[in-house]
């Protein structure tokens, strides 16, 4: 087969891809159902936007692995810098100002935010003598480098972005060893915190989406409307669906944002629970990929940043899950790979694309190690 198939084709990962496609595809369709069964204004630009950032992330694994660790630092300073751009001369849209106009691009400096933290902090923790894991030196620039790019992110504001920086950035904190201690103490404190956040730190429609999460049915047609319609459309798909196209409640327009943050929902109501699990299905096949990628990766810094890519995608997947269910507040936190928009996939894909050059560097790696 080595030799029917062309080398290039043959060492693509394959174990990943094809599950990846089959997602995006099938999101495609529910897509094509939301728009009123036409591919224009959300399934057509879905899949076009796969397709450009699959080839960018194949262009990504090209990328040498030096030349990653030398550009974690200046990534990390200059988004940064676009976050505080974004407070001085940001676009609004929707009462929140997240995006900066870069001449004919419209870019979300959050978005990039989530891998670029993951990879500043490998290539911190990377370079740290293993002596000085468990002390100060280790979680005060790290806390410090995490803390910044939140505070930023929560003043746009957008509490659900934060909170994805802050999971991608903690769990490359754990995977570098540091001491269980210090989260057990970090959760305990945070839950000491938590009242003194929630009524000083968010805005009131924030707090809104707490008190609706915890009791959607006392106001089901004003702040719980987003999670009761939600909860009905996944309940009525049953085992199997309505079928594809028939979904009443995305069709009659009962269900919010049924191309974005409720696109499951969409799904559900029209596959059903064999539908749900085959997107459960999918995104187990890609998560635990990218957990061997970085399980298998020959140095620290490889490992910390596959699994803190992994982690990103990871944070997505649940939080809108548990979002859709009511089982989490509404923060709107999109369905990687299905949900309709270019932010989430380019964040997503960069993922991918990291995690496809780290394996291409293990596997080199490891032919090297043969050869010698």
């Amino acid at each position: 087969m080595s030799g029917i198939i062309p080398a290039p084709i043959a060492r693509q990962p394959w174990q990943m891809l094809i599950p990846l496609i089959a997602l995006v595809c099938f999101g495609g369709a529910v897509l094509y159902s939301a728009g009123g069964g036409h591919m224009q204004p959300y399934a057509l630009s879905h899949l076009i936007r796969f397709s450009v950032f699959l080839v960018l992330a194949s262009v990504m694994t090209l990328v040498r692995k030096d030349f990653v660790q030398l550009l974690a630092y200046p990534a990390y300073i200059i988004v940064l810098l676009l976050l505080v751009a974004v407070e001085a001369v940001g676009a609004i849209n929707g009462g929140s100002q997240r995006w900066i106009n870069l001449g004919p691009l419209v870019l979300q400096p959050s978005e990039l935010m989530k891998p670029v933290i993951v990879l500043v902090l490998a290539r911190f923790y990377a370079s740290l003598p293993s002596g000085m894991v468990p002390t100060w030196r280790s979680i005060v620039p790290a806390g410090a480098m995490i803390g910044m790019p939140m505070l930023l992110v929560l003043a746009q504001p957008d509490l659900g972005t934060a909170l994805a920086i802050g999971f991608g950035g903690v769990v490359v904190m754990f995977l570098a060893g540091l001491p269980l201690r210090w989260f057990i103490g970090g959760g305990i404190a945070g839950v000491i915190a938590a009242p003194i956040a929630f009524f000083v730190g968010l805005k009131p429609y924030q707090q809104k989406r707490v008190f609706t999460f915890l009791d959607p049915e006392s106001d089901p047609l004003g702040d719980g409307y987003h999670i009761t319609q939600s909860k009905i459309a996944i309940g009525s798909g049953g085992l199997s669906g309505k079928g594809f196209n028939n979904g009443s409640q995305s069709h009659l327009n009962y269900l919010p944002e049924p191309h974005t943050d409720f696109v499951f929902a969409t799904m559900a109501e029209e596959w059903g629970f064999i539908g749900g699990m085959f997107v459960l299905l999918m995104f187990f096949l890609i998560l635990r990929w990218g957990w061997k990628v970085a399980l298998s990766s020959q140095d620290r810094f490889s490992r910390l940043l596959a699994g803190g890519m992994v982690a990103t995608i990871f944070f997505y997947v649940v939080i809108n899950l548990m979002m859709v269910m009511g089982l989490a507040p509404v923060v709107g936190i999109p369905l990687p790979f299905m949900s309709h928009g270019g932010s989430s996939m380019m964040t997503n894909m960069i993922c991918i694309g990291t995690l496809m050059a780290i394996n291409r560097w293990t596997v080199k790696a490891g032919r090297s190690g043969l050869s010698t």
